[in-house]
């Protein structure tokens, strides 16, 4: 199949799959007389991968090293590879964490605030965001 279709099954534009190309996530399986790239089933289930592994939070390098773990996947222990799932559960933990803590801090000051119409000079939020921690 040619990118288009390969990006049009995958819900991705024709440039992510030309980035992946360059990141070298993705490989064409070769090129048409014309020049244009081919893509084989083995590259649409790795589009898939790819797309799955980004929207649980692996950053392009991580899936890169899961890839690799998965190509070479008769000679990698599979707890190689839930090292690198438990990593980014440990990341994705320490930001919700810090969202709460910017949750908690935001609701306070926006419950502390009056909301009127009138001059923003007394505004507890900005007075709130304004003020320095000793």
């Amino acid at each position: 199949m040619q990118i288009g279709e390969l990006a049009s099954k995958c819900g991705v534009r024709i440039d992510t799959v030309r980035y992946y190309e360059k990141q070298k996530l993705l490989v064409p399986s070769g090129r048409t007389e014309g020049g244009y790239r081919i893509y084989s089933t083995v590259a649409l289930r790795e589009l898939r991968f790819i797309l799955r592994a980004k929207s649980l939070g692996f950053t392009l390098k991580e899936i890169q090293e899961l890839l690799t773990l998965k190509i070479d996947r008769e000679n990698q222990p599979c707890s190689s590879v839930k090292e690198l799932a438990e990593a980014k559960l440990k990341d994705i933990e320490e930001k919700l964490a810090e969202l709460g803590r910017m949750h908690q801090a935001l609701t306070g000051i926006t419950d502390a605030c009056c909301g009127g119409e009138e001059p923003a000079t007394a505004c507890s939020i900005l007075d709130a965001l304004d003020k320095e921690d000793s």
